[in-house]
């Protein structure tokens, strides 16, 4: 029986990195930007990578290019179709997939609604047969104009929901994606128990706070000139969030930081950096 000081017992000391990236669909020069995702994520080297705007037209998938290429498994929801090709969320695993499923999110809330035409927003959910126990996890990719917090937060709600449903399990969830929000905003607040959570007992650690970053952690940065384009201030609306940690301390969050930060020969991968994220597991 562990101390009343150490209530987790004796703390494990293996990891489970998991990323997450919005690669910007098809949008720019797509075509130069491939190879400089796929050394980006080859660099960060997770066993978990959560992807929004992946695209697929009728030759090719952007997510099983990258899973072949990084020796990965792989499960694609198209969400809309833009510029020629789908777009949609992805999880891609060094583990094999137990069992997945798409869940589609409301499109209005708080008097709000998303009111781009063809647009669906989803959570992907998989669960990873994962070396140390099975690992659930949750990609989603919320609406992203700032005047539809309503929006997300009724989506956060389903989100929290979905979360629920997948219970019991011996790891805590991982919910990775662009959420379009800011760590102050309501919709964040909560998922983090800053204000009343839509779900008992489903609440979360955002990776980069707990891992006591001291910079923003900026996603969307004027260092990257595709960001900088549409004007807009540095903000932090990408995320890695964990439930809280279970016995042996699995799921702690260790260490997260931001990548996809390093242009090549002058080209960014995506207008998003990237978030990763070390666990105990």
């Amino acid at each position: 029986m562990a101390d009343a000081w150490a209530p987790f017992g004796t703390l494990v000391e293996t990891r489970l990195r998991v990323a997450t990236w919005n690669l910007w669909g098809r949008y720019g020069p797509w075509e130069e930007r491939g190879p400089v995702i796929l050394e980006s994520l080859r660099a960060v080297d997770a066993d978990v990578v959560c992807l929004q705007e992946a695209w697929r037209d009728g030759a090719r998938s952007q997510p099983r290019e990258l899973a072949s290429a990084l020796g990965m498994h792989g499960v694609y929801e198209p969400a809309f179709e833009i510029n020629g090709a789908w777009s949609g969320n992805a999880v891609l695993s060094r583990w094999p997939v137990l069992r997945h499923d798409v869940v589609e999110l409301p499109m209005a809330g708080g008097g709000a609604v998303d009111t781009d035409e063809g647009e669906r927003r989803l959570v992907v959910f998989v669960e990873l047969d994962g070396p140390r126990g099975p690992v659930q996890v949750f990609c989603t990719h919320l609406s992203w104009r700032v005047d539809w917090s309503g929006v997300r937060q009724e989506q956060v709600r389903v989100l929290c929901e979905v979360v629920a449903s997948t219970r019991p399990r011996s790891f805590p969830a991982i919910v990775c994606g662009d959420l379009n929000a800011q760590p102050d905003s309501d919709e964040i607040r909560m998922l983090t128990g800053r204000r009343a959570v839509p779900v008992p007992g489903v609440v979360f650690h955002d990776a980069w706070a707990a891992a006591g970053n001291s910079d923003a952690g900026a996603t969307i940065s004027a260092c990257n000139p595709f960001a900088a384009a549409d004007l807009e201030p540095d903000s932090r609306i990408d995320y890695v969030l964990v439930g809280w940690p279970k016995l042996a301390g699995v799921g702690q969050v260790l260490a997260a930081r931001v990548f996809g930060d390093v242009d090549v020969d002058g080209v960014f991968g995506s207008d998003h950096l990237g978030v990763v994220a070390e666990l105990r597991y």
